[in-house]
This record gives structure tokens, C-alpha cells and sequence, in this order.
């Protein structure tokens, strides 16, 4: 699945909302967890709750690596549920996975032809060889990590320190560069709105994955004016404040509400 497609299937939805999946038994409903196989029911029925408001689906490794095996063989299970049920939605590994050479060529190889996702997230603290294995593939996309929602982002990724370009300036320079740069898109966090403009000048065509909207303070209407494009160039995630918006029965009912609610939001800002 490539850009255009994206792009393809947020304007016939009106919506460019991507549901991150973060499995954490202890938030999970109580009738859940008495359940067998309670990890993969989560996370199916928030698919099935949220899907007819959203274009992507993000789970993120960390929190089914947590639960080892089982862990693992849920999202197995999970990415083949994606695939069978919803084959248009743009499946995310968020994996933030920065190695190189043949070790970069197994994750490629792990996360594209083994679970069959369409994108993987990937930090470029080693390079540009930590990117070029995976945009080998062909209607695959790389995400990169370029300035994030977290207060840490100001550590190094953008530090005022007033000597040159900030090393994500730098990461993004350097990646536009890259043969099939199309396939690269960029973490961009939502509640950086001062710095969104300044990335955007230099990756004017590629897609923006942008968290940070609601409880860390990124707001959904400034993000889309700073990172726009004329092809839409933007999807943004929200996790907890969807898939946690209740943790009684009636929990995939409320997600659904909750995935709505900016379903409703991102249709009046593509269409105004």
C-alpha cells in the first residue's frame, strides 16, 4: 500500500485517523480478562468498533512482546485479522526498530513478508542505513522518526542550541535524499506546532504520522493547517484516549464513539 492509495481511501472516508493498539491487560474490561485468548478478543473487537472511522491501525510491539509468546501470536493473529477483514486500512508495526545492514534486511524481511504490514516505524539514530533495506519493498513505507510529541524531543532531535540545523532538520534532509524517498514517511509529533512548518518545507510531499492529539496537548486543527499538503500528507494517531475510553462492556461502543467523534472532526477539516 503506497501514498497515493492512502491518500486514496482518507478522502473517500473523510477521515485520516490512525488507532494506535496498545494492549495492557490491567486496563483491559474485567469480563475480558477472565476470558481465554483475551489479548487478540481486545484487540479484534476494537478493530471491528473503530474500523468504519479510521484508514490505518498501529499496534505497538512493546505492549505484545510484553506478554512473550502469546504476546507475539496475538499479533500475529491480529495483523492477519486486519488483512482478512479490513484489506484497505494501512496497517503500522511500530516497532521503532535502527539497525543496519543484514540485521536491518531480517526486521525488513520479518515485518513486510512475514506479518505483512504495510509500514514499520524506524529510528535513524545509525543512518541512512538503517532506512535503505526497507524501502526496497515495493508498496511498503518507512516511518520514520523525526521530531516526536514527547517534552524529550528537545534533547537532541531539536535542541535550541543555535548552530546550525537541528539534527531531525538533518534526518529529514538527509532521507529526502534517499532513492525512493516516496516511500518514506515521518514522525511528526502533533503538539510541536511551532517546528511542524519548518518540516513540512523540507519533506513538502511526503505523509506526516502524527500523535500527540488530546491528553499530551496537540491540537487536531493546528496540526493539519501546519502539516497539510495538496494530497492530504497526514494521518494522525490516537491510542488510550480511544481504545480505554471505557473499560466496562460497553467498551468497544465507547471507542467507536470516541474514533467518531474525530472521524467527524477530520471531515470537516478535509472539506471546509
Amino acid at each position: 500500500m503506497n501514498a497515493a492509495f492512502l491518500t486514496s481511501e482518507i478522502r473517500k472516508k473523510g477521515s485520516f485517523l490512525c488507532v494506535g493498539i496498545d494492549p495492557v491487560m490491567e486496563l483491559m474490561p474485567d469480563h475480558l480478562k477472565r476470558q481465554k485468548d483475551s489479548l487478540i478478543q481486545f484487540c479484534t473487537t476494537i478493530v471491528d468498533a473503530t474500523a468504519p472511522h479510521c484508514v490505518a491501525f498501529k499496534p505497538n510491539l512493546a505492549f505484545f512482546e510484553a506478554y512473550g509468546l502469546a504476546g507475539w501470536h496475538a499479533l500475529e493473529q491480529l495483523i492477519g485479522y486486519i488483512k482478512t477483514n479490513y484489506p484497505d486500512h494501512f496497517t503500522i508495526a511500530d516497532a521503532k526498530r535502527g539497525d543496519i545492514g543484514n540485521t536491518a534486511k531480517a526486521y525488513a524481511k520479518a515485518f513486510f513478508e512475514v506479518l505483512n504490514f504495510d509500514a514499520i516505524t524506524l529510528s535513524p539514530y545509525m543512518g541512512a542505513e538503517t532506512i535503505e533495506p526497507y524501502l526496497a519493498y515495493e508498496g511498503k513505507m518507512a516511518i520514520v522518526l523525526a521530531l516526536t510529541s514527547n517534552k524529550g524531543a528537545f534533547d537532541f532531535q531539536w535542541n535550541e542550541n543555535g548552530q546550525g540545523p537541528h539534527l531531525v532538520e538533518k534526518v529529514v534532509a538527509k532521507t529526502q535524499q534517499l532513492a525512493y524517498s516516496d516511500r518514506i514517511m515521518y514522525v511528526v509529533g502533533a503538539t510541536q506546532d511551532a517546528q511542524i512548518r519548518a518540516l513540512r518545507a523540507l519533506a513538502p510531499d511526503s505523509f506526516f504520522l502524527m500523535p500527540g492529539i488530546g491528553a499530551q496537548g496537540g491540537s487536531l486543527t493546528d496540526a493539519f493547517d501546519a502539516a497539510k499538503t495538496k494530497d492530504v500528507g497526514l494521518i494522525v494517531n490516537s491510542s488510550r484516549g480511544i481504545i480505554y475510553a471505557s473499560s466496562g462492556t460497553d467498551f468497544a461502543e465507547i471507542a467507536a464513539k470516541e474514533a467518531q467523534t474525530l472521524h467527524h472532526q477530520m471531515q470537516t477539516l478535509l472539506y471546509i
